[in-house]
């Protein structure tokens, strides 16, 4: 097959897939907003920017889930005469929103940072130290669920991305902390958040970019555009040629396509020509809804 695994996780799994990655963003959904109040506090208490800024990412965490749990739960709707492919596309607006929101949390990282280099505080690396651990823990439980989700689904991907992000910051709160307690040195708290914040930067901006690719109408970036139209005038008879072909996806997973094409001269049956090109996209490329359009006497748009 030219992409197997859009195939394997095709329109008849949306459902199913839907519901689990559902349930996996609510657990992580508790675990984070409980986790994020003492995270919060020990922040406070301890002075740390590692914690704060791990806190303040989960957050942004806690929205982002919420927001992803609201997205799986409207996706299921039923088309409607306004919005007549339904509501699938919510879970790209979601995908997009929280890939913007892990960019924002960067940034705040980033000032905060230039202000402790500039003005050094004093931090409690036991304090530190315990509340990084708990966080790594309550991470790793997050990621766990969510990682276990189809990682082809942009909401599941953007809500496993901002735990992952936590879990850099708890890893590096729990660095930061040992250093100071053995050595003093608190430079390591800004140094050690510019570090997560350069890792997180790198998976916002891949989600934006993904998420602004499908908002876009883009094709599939695994997809040859040119190399499939040839597959298809090789591969099923009774096709001349093909032009005015137009991909892009409600999600990662349904795709969509129109396109023009011509009939061999010596085609009999129409209908028969055009069901084997539908069966040959989505058997092949996971394309399965297709609107083909037959030019009679050259093309109708000129």
């Amino acid at each position: 097959m030219a992409h197997d695994h859009n195939y394997d996780h095709g329109l008849e799994h949306v459902d199913e897939g839907g519901q689990s990655n559902l349930k996996r963003v609510m657990i992580a959904l508790v675990l984070t907003g409980s986790f994020m109040i003492v995270e919060v506090v020990g922040g406070v208490i301890s002075g740390s920017l590692a914690l704060l800024a791990d806190a303040g990412h989960m957050l942004t965490d806690t929205m982002a889930l919420a927001l992803a749990a609201m997205a799986f739960h409207v996706s299921k709707r039923p088309p409607s005469g306004q919005l007549t492919f339904g509501y699938q596309r919510f879970q790209i607006l979601a995908a997009f929103v929280n890939g913007l929101s892990l960019l924002a949390i960067v940034g705040w990282i980033l000032y905060e940072a230039v202000d402790r280099f500039l003005h050094p505080n004093e931090v409690l690396g036991a304090t530190m130290l315990t509340v990084a651990v708990a966080g790594l823990v309550v991470n790793l439980i997050s990621f766990t669920v969510l990682h276990g989700g189809d990682q082809e689904n942009l909401n599941i991907r953007g809500a496993a991305l901002h735990v992952a992000g936590d879990l850099l910051g708890s890893v590096a709160a729990i660095v930061a902390a040992l250093v100071i307690i053995y050595t003093g040195w608190t430079l390591i708290d800004p140094i050690l958040s510019l570090a997560v914040a350069a890792l997180i930067l790198k998976s916002a901006w891949s989600l934006v970019k993904r998420s602004a690719h499908i908002l876009l109408e883009g094709a599939p970036e695994w997809l040859n555009l040119t190399a499939m139209q040839e597959r298809i005038v090789s591969s099923v008879a009774g096709v001349g040629e093909i032009h005015h072909v137009h991909i892009w996806g409600l999600t990662p997973q349904q795709l969509m396509l129109t396109m023009h094409l011509s009939l061999a001269c010596d085609v009999e049956n129409q209908s028969q020509v055009l069901r084997d090109v539908k069966r040959f996209l989505k058997e092949e490329y996971g394309i399965g809804h297709a609107t083909i359009e037959v030019d009679i006497d050259g093309c109708a748009d000129g």
